[in-house]
């Protein structure tokens, strides 16, 4: 697998100021990143989370950090899981400690196929039919309805009535978000790495979505990119195995950096992206698609108020997907079958501002396993000295 810098990197990145973290001989070091130049923030932070409570991280780039020579044409190509050198760093997913939290069903389209998944009971056999019987009674003005307004609730009542309600309908249009837990902290792996699909499933699909980077504060410091890997078919038998869906071995990818909010960019920034999602397969099978982060049914804000606050907190921090826009059913083999991944599949989830974030899929059980926890991370933090200083 090839990485291109260019292709990877922000269209204006040399405005933006960005956090990342890369593998290097010694351990994990925290990377910032402003006008161009590369700083270690490890000395002065240890970790990307206790950075990001600081009450001006962009500022802290330059007022904590070491600069640092940095090849980062040669790091980004570097980080192709195929095409690692011996000695050279890599990136990693660009939190650590942070809770990794996911919200579901806050786009129409995606609602319209988690109803798809529960009706066919994870057939994919059944999902052009079914599709196409749901659309006929639901439609896709579900789009202007707010959700948990009285015009959500009549739309429920109507439902309820013709036998259609489903519990995805619930958290889509209902006042109550679906707010989930993707992956334990420093589970998650980044640019170049592999993502696990389990090979139990035969109906699965990438989740292309921006995501948040909020603080213990709940104050909304960056975004970046995410795939929140997905096994349709065990989704759709019972929505209680969505852990089993969601969690596992390397099925959530972050990066390839979090852009912090400064004055080149800013969480209306994010409200504007658009997403695109290529889909390569070694079988010939290619699919591009693109989705407004706009088209979103609840506001980002709205959305990190149901996750955090007086009655949740997260003292290291959290991200949080937004959902997607779409989920990919362009068929693959027999008509009607709709997508599922292969082996092999490299996937590509770009937004202007925020980067590419690509990675190729493989089996769960062929993929690195995870070994590398919070234990781990204290462990080289103490053998190297670091961080040097903390200050509150």
């Amino acid at each position: 697998m090839r990485l291109d810098p260019t292709a990877i990197l922000p269209e204006d990145w040399p405005q933006g100021s960005y956090a990342a973290r890369i593998m290097t001989e010694a351990g994990p070091v925290v990377l910032g990143l402003a006008g161009g130049e590369a700083f270690d923030l490890t000395p002065a932070f240890g970790t990307v989370s206790r950075w990001l409570e600081e009450e001006d991280a962009v500022a802290a780039i330059r007022a904590r950090g070491e600069p640092l020579a940095l090849d980062l044409a040669g790091l980004i190509a570097n980080s192709a899981h195929d095409a690692r050198r011996a000695g050279a760093p890599w990136l990693l997913a660009p939190v650590d400690l942070a809770a990794v939290k996911a919200s579901g069903v806050t786009y129409v389209r995606s609602m319209l196929e988690r109803v798809i998944e529960e009706r066919c009971r994870g057939d994919a056999a059944r999902a052009a039919a079914v599709r196409a019987e749901v659309q006929a009674i639901i439609g896709d003005d579900l789009a202007s309805l707010r959700p948990g307004s009285p015009e959500a609730m009549r739309v429920k009542e109507a439902l309820v009535a013709k036998g259609w309600w489903s519990q995805y309908l619930e958290v889509g249009i209902g006042p109550d978000a679906e707010i989930f837990t993707k992956c334990p902290p420093m589970a998650a792996v980044g640019l170049g790495a592999k993502v696990g699909v389990h090979p139990m499933s035969a109906w699965n699909n990438p989740e292309p979505e921006a995501v948040l980077v909020v603080n213990a504060r709940g104050r909304i410091v960056g975004a970046t990119l995410g795939n929140d890997v997905n096994l349709r078919d065990v989704e759709g038998r019972s929505a209680l195995l969505l852990g089993r869906a969601k969690d596992n071995n390397a099925s959530c990818a972050l990066g390839p950096m979090i852009r912090l909010f400064d004055g080149s960019f800013t969480l209306e920034d994010v409200r504007r992206a658009t997403l695109t999602l290529a889909i390569e397969g070694r079988d010939g099978f290619r699919l591009e698609e693109t989705g407004e982060v706009g088209a979103i049914s609840r506001d980002p804000v709205e959305l990190v108020a149901q996750l955090i606050g007086p009655h949740h907190q997260y003292p290291d921090g959290v991200v949080l997907f937004l959902g997607t826009p779409f989920s990919p059913v362009k068929d693959r083999g027999a008509p009607g079958m709709g997508f599922t991944h292969r082996e092999g599949d490299v996937v590509t989830i770009r937004s202007p501002r925020l980067g590419a974030l690509v990675n190729e899929v493989d089996r769960t059980d062929e993929c690195p396993p995870w070994t590398f926890g919070a234990g781990a991370l204290f462990a080289s933090l103490a053998r190297r000295g670091l961080p040097r200083s903390v200050h509150r």
